[in-house]
């Protein structure tokens, strides 16, 4: 007779955590699949530079469900953090806080990765005498800068924990040695912020994004936390 009182992994499990993680598993299985019938979900939903004719505004949501078809680490590794960091957050602010959280760190990040791109593009375009629009009409490459991915929802959850709880120890990997969580996020966003400025041209990875992502939760934990004292409430 089987036991109903009985949790297992998943119930274990906070209900938007659980089924964020589901939701991007099954994008990233249907992003493998849908190309062999001629639909291609990245270059649908991932969020393109705005001007081009493949963006839509609705892809600074969708494409942080998006993730590498290529390998699956991209997707494995967002959602583990999602998993252990995203849970505790969860339990502490309850489903509706965190999921508000999750979406607009990752709508921040998108909005901070445009705006870097904007940056660039109309940089290049001065340099070479052309206005902004003149460039993006005229240059069909602009379509394939796309942004993928839950990062910036993953660097800003990563943020709140390490905001939240400073001094719990976490350990990098292969590196057997406690760091606390403050100088744990405090190392990973300078060298975001490195990567991101050196712009290596063989680097693919949305530095900016990820900092777009820490940045946004920052100010969301920190007004959260005003409120939150104004209520009575002390979660911190």
């Amino acid at each position: 007779m089987m036991n109903q009182n009985s949790s297992g992994f998943l119930s274990s499990i906070p209900m938007v955590t659980k089924n964020l993680i589901i939701i991007n598993l099954l994008f990233w299985v249907a992003s493998l699949v849908l190309p062999k019938v001629g639909i291609d979900l990245v270059q649908l939903f991932g969020l393109h530079f705005p001007g081009v004719k493949d963006f839509y505004p609705f892809q600074f949501v969708t494409y942080m469900f998006m993730h590498d078809t290529h390998s699956f680490a991209h997707v494995f590794f967002n959602m583990f953090g999602v998993y252990m960091f995203g849970r505790v957050l969860e339990n502490v602010w309850g489903p509706k806080r965190f999921l508000i959280f999750y979406m607009v760190t990752g709508i921040g990040a998108g909005i901070t990765q445009e705006l870097v791109w904007l940056y660039s593009v109309h940089s290049f375009a001065s340099a070479n005498g052309v206005t902004l629009v003149q460039l993006v009409a005229g240059d069909p490459s602009l379509n394939y800068l796309i942004t993928i991915g839950a990062s910036g929802s993953v660097f800003g959850i990563l943020l709140a924990f390490a905001m939240l709880f400073p001094n719990v120890p976490l350990y990098l990997m292969f590196i057997p040695i406690p760091i606390k969580a403050k100088y744990f996020v405090i190392f990973y966003g300078l060298a975001e912020l490195f990567m991101g400025v050196a712009n290596n041209g063989g680097d693919s990875v949305a530095h900016f994004a990820h900092l777009g992502g820490m940045l946004f939760g920052y100010f969301l934990v920190r007004y959260w936390k005003k409120k939150d004292i104004d209520n009575g409430r002390y979660f911190y």
